[in-house]
């Protein structure tokens, strides 16, 4: 119980600087029309995974039953979008520290779904299925729809 809070705290903590970080980078704009443009909505992707990895390392930190599901949810989405980078799909905006610590943060957040570490709710394979397709979902809406 002790490591899987201080894994958690230490995931709250990257994922609360995180979001500080991208919620600065956003621009918002001068006149109503241009809350409209997709140019817009594209600058909150980096926003919404790191919200998915709080929310994940607070499920973590109370031992909810679905932390696996938003573990594997969060990692999914966040290695999901260098690949579709480098693949061609879309120009990820994510910065590259942004990359590089979601990534790790994301390849932990995998393995701890997956082997089920903390003796929570094992992780189902329809709930990976799911979290990828939700994953790849949440990718495509920011930065491709």
């Amino acid at each position: 119980m002790k490591k899987r809070k201080i894994i958690s705290i230490l995931l709250l903590i990257i994922g609360a600087a995180l979001s500080v970080a991208f919620i600065v980078k956003i621009e918002f704009p001068q006149g109503f029309e241009a809350y409209f443009k997709r140019e817009y909505y594209n600058q909150f992707g980096p926003l919404a995974i790191s919200i998915e990895l709080l929310i994940a390392s607070y499920y973590l930190f109370i031992g909810h039953k679905k932390t696996n599901f938003t573990l594997a949810l969060f990692g999914f989405t966040a290695l999901l979008d260098p690949l579709f980078n480098q693949i061609g799909l879309f120009n990820s905006i994510v910065p590259l520290y942004g990359t590089i610590i979601l990534s790790i943060c994301a390849l932990l957040c995998l393995w701890l779904a997956f082997a089920n570490t903390f003796k929570l709710k094992r992780l189902s394979l329809l709930a990976a299925i799911v979290s990828v397709i939700l994953g790849v979902c949440i990718e495509l809406f920011f930065n491709y729809l």
